[in-house]
């Protein structure tokens, strides 16, 4: 069973995930159709970043997979045998 820290670290990720959901579904879904002078555009960051975010996350996550993947294939390789 989880014990009431695990419960609060992962509510906390779940509220966390949420937000961030939220405020880009925002930023890419409806800020495009809001007139640019609105004061909605000062709590967001220009749009260029809404491609280039997401972009350099999705290459952090690949790295950090690909790390993982080969620290675990070289802790499991078998060494070669003499003959």
């Amino acid at each position: 069973m989880a014990t009431g820290v695990d419960q609060a670290v992962g509510m906390s990720l779940v509220v966390f995930s949420l937000l961030l959901f939220t405020y880009y579904s925002v930023w890419v879904i409806i800020l495009p159709f809001v007139e640019s002078n609105h004061v909605l555009h000062k709590y967001f960051l220009p749009r260029e970043y809404s491609v280039i975010l997401p972009g350099i996350a999705a290459v952090i996550l690949l790295l950090c997979i690909g790390a993982f993947t080969a620290v675990i294939m070289w802790k499991n390789r078998k060494p070669k045998k003499v003959d």
